[in-house]
């Protein structure tokens, strides 16, 4: 019986989702634990890869399973609690939901969306899941008019990592938008600076895509390029043509979309 998983995971102890040879991903952490529970071989396939250190909300994936009887009614309640207690403590799987047999995770997503969070002021309560930026007077207006150059379907291949093997770079941005992020109240008096959160959605991404998207984003609103540029760069089709990108810690998948409901 085909199942799709929805969790959310911290991702700073991991590698990232995918399993990995010399390091711990999510998937493997999953498969492990659903594998000892059901006592069976369990493989799980994620919704897309996400990079070391990168966080998710939301995230899904989908396994198939033969017992059923540890997945249904109250039984399912239970399996939840096992679970999340011999889980690693930054992944926490918050739904577990029958779907038609031939439900892709990954193939079957139509859209996903990211979201980045930058401050203009270190702050001792909200660095984990920050990126700071040293700069008073960062040009917001400025970025988000060199962000509607990634709307569209375009060539993203000088914003993916170097020597990915992706059978194409070319991608459909639907939207790219910067917007003030308020702390939460408790958090004000920490946090003297500006808060603001990117949030970019499109039917697929490569590998460090959104990463290099606002280090070049960036480069806009410190005033080290105008807006324009951004389209120049996307043509020349090269990663160096692109600024570096931004660390992963700020990241996190927040939505992902399909044609049919998950419930």
């Amino acid at each position: 019986m085909r199942y799709f998983i929805r969790l959310s995971y911290n991702g700073a102890p991991f590698s990232g989702w995918q399993i990995q040879k010399n390091a711990t991903g999510v998937q493997e952490e999953l498969q492990k634990a659903f594998s000892l529970l059901l006592k069976e071989k369990i493989e799980i396939t994620g919704a897309g890869r996400t990079d070391s250190g990168v966080n998710a909300v939301n995230y899904i994936a989908h396994t198939d399973i033969q017992s059923q009887t540890a997945l249904s009614g109250k039984s399912q309640k239970q399996f939840l609690y096992k679970l999340n207690a011999i889980l690693p403590p930054q992944i926490r799987v918050e739904g577990i939901y029958k779907m038609h047999p031939e439900a892709h995770a990954r193939f079957d997503a139509t859209s996903r969306t990211y979201n980045y969070f930058i401050s203009t002021e270190p702050s001792p309560f909200d660095d984990r899941f920050t990126f700071y930026v040293k700069c008073k007077s960062l040009n917001i207006e400025a970025m988000n008019k060199a962000a509607q150059y990634f709307i569209g379907t375009k060539d993203f291949a000088s914003l993916q990592k170097v020597g990915s093997d992706n059978k194409t770079s070319v991608c459909t941005v639907t939207e790219a938008v910067w917007k003030r992020a308020p702390l939460p109240a408790p958090f004000n008096a920490g946090c003297r600076g500006k808060r603001y959160v990117f949030t970019v959605t499109a039917n697929r991404f490569l590998r460090n895509m959104v990463r290099a998207m606002v280090g070049s984003l960036l480069e806009v609103g410190l005033g080290k390029r105008e807006p324009e540029w951004i389209e120049e760069m996307l043509k020349k089709k090269n990663r160096s043509s692109a600024a570096q990108s931004v660390a992963g810690n700020a990241l996190f998948l927040t939505r992902i979309t399909y044609p049919y409901p998950i419930k």
